[in-house]
């Protein structure tokens, strides 16, 4: 059974973890790394993907940079999408043979996962990729956008669990105009951080749909091959 590496970054700049992603994709792609999962959290920031038409940022763009909110255009497919601490975000960076299957192996990772955390979740990307993601009733919980080349995923998902829901408001979330978001938290009604253990039950959950071992690796371990130098 391979293994499925699993590190955790903490709370990251999105623009920095996006450089990291390209790092571990190149690393990848020549073998040096192992599949491998990226945890970790972004400051509030936006992001628009490919399939992102005009008018899904409903407020100028002056407005959001003012009040600090990045936003950054990115590759993965999808639509305009948000992160903030406590939000948990996972970018597996793995060798696949079907975009498709990854999308559904994250989705049935999700929904296990919160299954496991007392929360009854459907993942709906056979419905369409407009509802690619994992819904609680009618309500979002999680987000998915991938980008895959030469073989290699780069993005994923990103889980509400205990940030605010409010910046989801000042946007077109995922391009579903009226789409209500929920998180964990509000599902739960549980107070205090459950993060952490969610992070563990997700990589667990994900590695078991990828038929993996599951070895978490320390943050220092993971990012020593990306800085050696070229032989």
């Amino acid at each position: 059974m391979a293994d499925l590496h699993v590190v955790n970054l903490g709370l990251v700049e999105y623009r920095e973890a996006l450089e990291l992603q390209h790092r571990f994709a190149d690393a990848r792609a020549a073998d040096a790394i192992a599949d491998t999962v990226l945890m970790l959290e972004h400051p509030l920031c936006y992001t628009r993907g490919r399939r992102t038409p005009p008018g899904e940022l409903t407020l100028p763009e002056a407005w959001y940079r003012e009040r600090g909110i990045d936003i950054v255009d990115v590759d993965r497919g999808g639509k305009v999408t948000h992160h903030a601490p406590g939000q948990l975000v996972a970018y597996p960076i793995m060798r696949v043979e079907s975009a498709r299957e990854h999308v559904a192996r994250m989705e049935r990772a999700i929904v296990a996962a919160l299954a496991d955390e007392g929360v009854p979740a459907r993942g709906r990307s056979a419905e369409g990729p407009a509802w690619t993601g994992v819904w609680v009733g009618e309500a979002k919980i999680a987000s998915i956008g991938v980008h895959v080349s030469r073989g290699i995923t780069t993005h994923g998902l990103a889980i509400n669990v205990d940030n605010d829901l409010e910046p989801w408001s000042w946007i077109v979330p995922c391009g579903l105009p009226g789409v209500r978001t929920t998180s964990v938290a509000e599902q739960t009604g549980a107070t205090g951080a459950r993060l952490p253990c969610l992070r563990k039950r997700l990589a667990w959950r994900f590695a078991q749909e990828c038929g993996m071992r599951q070895r978490i690796v320390s943050r220092e371990r993971a990012l020593a091959p990306l800085l050696a130098p070229a032989v």
